[in-house]
């Protein structure tokens, strides 16, 4: 059905038609909306047979969710930024325990200093926990995501992140098609646990484990996300059956074919690499763009087999590893480890930065020359920067970073009108 909506709404939307029986929630932006709108749907009684717990923080959410979870129930909650951070203790026990839980992450810049706005900083603080992580292009993709990860957390008895960029998509309007419950009943068959704790048969989960088996027991959940490489493909083709579109799958790409020069980048941002791809191809240029859905797994082959035609790959990422550079991009040079390729990171859009069509035009341009560096900053304010070392130097107490900064682009902009 398709309606004008915000994005977290059509979400919440799609959730309740999943069927969840226990939804734990605690407010942290850009996120809220999602479980706002799920706990309307349980107030009005539009969604049956669900327990919607409000808990004292994001700790209690993720906890609760485990504890349901294990007892049978099909459980969901959602979180961001400092949320993630705060629960990081049981995301990892989520993962070790082997519970098919969904999380919708609205990914939001981690602090100090405090930032509202998007980056992937949250969902890479995580990546290694053992989770699946798959990352929505569009809203539209964000809602099929959904219905695909409770299938696939159930099949594999593993919990699932969605991650959709915060504001950018949990707070835009647009047209999306919101499934219908025969729709939904029809791809998402009824909730049986692998694992369940009942007193009539009791045992315990979580229990110490020393040395001699831990390295096996962390081995079997590395097999478990190499066996979502398959699954996740294999549910996207029973995804498209059922509603008639293509949604999700490990990457999307567009316009590889010949090109010499790809961006590879994850979440909305697509969108607008999509539309500097258009342009330059109708100028003749040689240049193509990946998208990456699923980050965890990660498609090492599905990858190198894309890229094996390019002569530059530009990794486009809204996250940064201090000291080293890319994440992403990080992970793109395994995929290429036996091609002999330059992999340049362009590190953009923390904090919520634009990316705009003429930076990423400009990116392109000189990586298809090889004339950028292997980290570059998109539209890095290098006067700010420099003022503000000279001033560390100078200075002994030279005062906080962030407040020195924004007083030092204030000036500039002062001198500038003048």
């Amino acid at each position: 059905m398709l309606k004008q909506i915000e994005g977290s709404i059509a979400v919440a939307e799609a959730i309740a038609l999943c069927r969840p029986e226990v939804v734990c929630a605690y407010p942290i932006t850009p996120q809220t909306h999602i479980v706002e709108g799920v706990g309307a749907l349980v107030k009005s009684g539009a969604l049956e047979n669900c327990e919607f717990i409000n808990v004292e923080s994001e700790f209690a959410a993720l906890s609760v969710a485990i504890g349901a979870s294990a007892a049978g129930a099909r459980t969901y909650t959602a979180t961001a930024s400092q949320g993630i951070l705060f629960m990081a203790e049981a995301v990892y026990n989520a993962a070790g325990l082997g519970l098919p839980i969904v999380m919708t992450i609205g990914n939001r810049a981690i602090g100090a200093p405090i930032n509202i706005w998007n980056d992937h900083t949250d969902a890479m603080s995580v990546k290694d926990a053992g989770w699946i992580q798959l990352f929505a292009e569009t809203n539209q993709e964000a809602v099929d995501l959904h219905i695909q990860a409770f299938r696939l957390a159930e099949e594999l008895s593993s919990p699932v992140m969605v991650c959709m960029d915060g504001f950018i998509l949990t707070h835009a309007y647009e047209r999306i098609d919101v499934p219908t419950q025969e729709e939904i009943d029809a791809f998402l068959p009824p909730y049986d646990p692998v694992q369940v704790l009942d007193p009539v048969e009791p045992y315990s989960i979580g229990a110490m484990v020393g040395p001699e088996a831990f390295t096996e027991v962390r081995y079997l959940a590395h097999e478990k996300q190499l066996q979502a490489l398959r699954l996740i493909p294999e549910i996207g083709a029973v995804f498209k059956d059922v509603f008639d579109r293509e949604s999700g799958g490990l990457i999307h790409p567009y316009r590889t074919e010949g090109a010499e020069t790809i961006a590879v980048a994850l979440g909305s941002v697509n969108g607008t690499i999509k539309e500097v791809v258009d342009a330059m191809r109708d100028e003749g240029a040689a240049v193509g763009s990946i998208s990456i859905c699923s980050f965890r797994p990660f498609p090492l082959d599905e990858l190198e087999a894309t890229l094996a035609g390019a002569k530059h790959v530009v990794v486009i990422e809204k996250s940064l590893a201090p000291g080293l550079g890319g994440i992403l991009a990080s992970n793109v040079r395994m995929a290429l480890r036996e091609m002999a390729v330059p992999v340049y990171t362009v590190i953009a859009g923390l904090g919520g930065r634009p990316i705009t069509m003429a930076s990423l035009r400009g990116i392109l341009e000189a990586a298809a020359k090889g004339r950028l560096p292997d980290v570059q900053f998109l539209d890095l304010d290098h006067g700010a920067v420099e003022r503000e070392i000279l001033r560390a130097r100078g200075i002994r107490r030279s005062g906080p970073t962030a407040e020195n900064i924004l007083k030092s682009l204030g000036a500039a902009a002062v001198a500038g009108d003048e």
